[in-house]
């Protein structure tokens, strides 16, 4: 948040889970059918939240097990100089959510977004019909640990202990014939969480850098909320790693209007200058 020079010494791993909903094989006209016909929006709509609580905490059952918040590690996060009213006013939102009481806390458990819905049409596009289908995207952002497997079998059986039935494909004649409420469910992991001591050489090594090229000692974040394809080697190949943020906290990734200020491109290059003359 402060823009100054900072280590992370983790990162989140990355499952997604996609949910197809079914109601009519076709849409259908809503004052015709309205009143009969499942809308699988609806259905979608009333699936997602029970899966969380009005604070959006996951209420799936185990899904925060093996979570443990020491006072060391409490001691950890609170250091970094995080500003919740400057986040919330950045965000354009009142508050934050209940999950953890601190920002930096708030990334040490496995989350489950929502990330985009979809379902029949809206806007210039908008007809009344009932939608054939509604389908959701969602991420489950992994921490060290959280085993994927583990999390995403929470998520489909709490799926169907909703009633639905669930399949990896279209449902056939017979199924929708059979079943009242059908969800097809698709999973995958892209890669897992890691996290570095501080302390390792690794660690130690950048931040002598760091001192080096700014006057000061970085502040240490625990872990990033992001997810980082240099996972695997990491975990694989059992090398240690520390990653050095070079762009501005407000740079809108992943979003629109996308960018980096020309301050935080300067001192990328003399970061990245001082890490490689920094002597291990």
């Amino acid at each position: 948040i402060t823009n100054k020079p900072t280590l992370t010494s983790g990162a989140s791993g990355i499952s997604e889970i996609t949910l197809k909903v079914f109601g009519p094989v076709n849409p259908q006209h809503s004052g015709h059918y309205g009143n009969w016909a499942p809308n699988p929006a609806v259905r979608l709509a009333q699936l997602i939240s029970s899966m969380k609580d009005e604070d959006e905490r996951v209420t799936i059952p185990g899904f925060y097990d093996g979570i443990s918040i020491s006072e060391a590690v409490k001691a950890e996060l609170d250091a970094v100089p995080d500003h919740a009213d400057y986040i919330n006013k950045r965000l354009g939102v009142a508050s934050g959510t209940g999950v953890a009481p601190t920002y930096q806390e708030s990334l040490q458990y496995p989350s489950l977004n929502v990330r985009g819905l979809r379902s029949g049409w809206v806007g210039k596009e908008a007809r009344t019909i009932v939608p054939a289908t509604a389908t959701a995207e969602i991420d489950i952002r992994l921490v060290l640990e959280s085993d994927p497997d583990r999390l995403i079998k929470l998520v489909r059986d709490h799926i169907s202990n909703q009633g639905y039935y669930l399949t990896e494909g279209e449902p056939t004649e017979q199924e929708r014939a059979t079943y009242k409420r059908i969800c097809q469910f698709t999973s995958s992991t892209s890669y897992l969480a890691f996290r570095t001591d501080f302390d390792s050489e690794v660690g130690r090594w950048l931040d002598r850098a760091l001192v080096n090229a700014f006057g000061e000692a970085p502040i240490k974040q625990r872990t990033s909320g992001g997810s980082i394809p240099i996972s695997p080697f990491v975990i694989e190949l059992g090398i240690p790693a520390v990653t050095v943020p070079t762009v501005n906290r407000d740079n809108n990734q992943h979003s629109p209007n996308e960018n980096i200020r020309i301050d935080n491109y300067v001192d990328g290059i003399k970061t990245i200058y001082h890490v490689l003359i920094e002597k291990l």
